[in-house]
């Protein structure tokens, strides 16, 4: 059974929307569920968040972003995911582990097995069962951000939404090589689809998995 459920993916592909939809599902079902994300899922997690997302125009240097992403890591961990799971709950959480090599390893440059080693401490042994990486071009989903600061009235203050196209590409390259080397975890969705449409493939992954 698929007990801990992940979401990946880059800026603008529709991660909190779809883990709202699939919470929606489950809990109807009668399923236990537990949504939470990263960074953000503990009250030190929110502070860090404030740090990483939205510290404005300030420049924070590679290493620093990391150890900031891992610490969040290492206490929703340990304040969250592991007793829900120990609860035998269903955790669905928005970025994990492969957020960090995505971003950190094929965008920021910092080496792979290295951050490897570092998301084992961070992670203290706790892996997903099962992945969706929402996938679409880049230009669909930064347009997406775009639009949603527009209509929420506020300015773009996520540091990665104002990365040059160049980072972004990487980190879509950095997902889509992760996926590739664990096919039997990773599901990759089309995300330049409709709501919906994506809603609905992710429901009938989940029907098939959850047995």
């Amino acid at each position: 059974m698929s007990q801990f459920v992940t979401f990946e993916g880059g800026d603008g592909t529709g991660k909190t929307t779809q883990i709202r939809a699939l919470e929606n599902y489950l809990t109807a079902r009668g399923l236990a569920c537990v949504v939470t994300r990263e960074p953000g899922g503990t009250s030190l997690g929110k502070l860090l968040r404030q740090v990483l997302v939205q510290i404005g125009e300030h420049e924070i240097a590679p290493a620093t972003e990391l150890f900031l992403y891992l610490a969040d890591r290492a206490q929703h961990v340990n304040q969250v995911i592991a007793p829900a799971l120990k609860a035998k709950k269903i955790v669905l959480c928005d970025r994990f582990t492969d957020s960090t090599l995505a971003y950190q390893g094929y965008g920021r440059g910092i080496d792979l097995e290295q951050l490897k080693r570092f998301n084992d401490v961070a992670d203290g042994g706790v892996r997903p069962d099962l992945t969706f990486l929402l996938d679409c071009p880049i230009e669909i989903g930064l347009a997406r951000t775009n639009q949603r600061a527009m209509h929420e009235g506020q300015p773009r203050e996520d540091r990665f939404e104002r990365e040059k196209r160049e980072f972004h590409e990487k980190v879509r390259a950095g997902f889509l090589d992760l996926a590739a080397a664990e096919p039997r975890r990773f599901r990759v969705v089309d995300a330049s689809r409709g709501v919906d449409e994506v809603t609905l493939e992710i429901r009938k992954i989940i029907d098939r998995e959850l047995v």
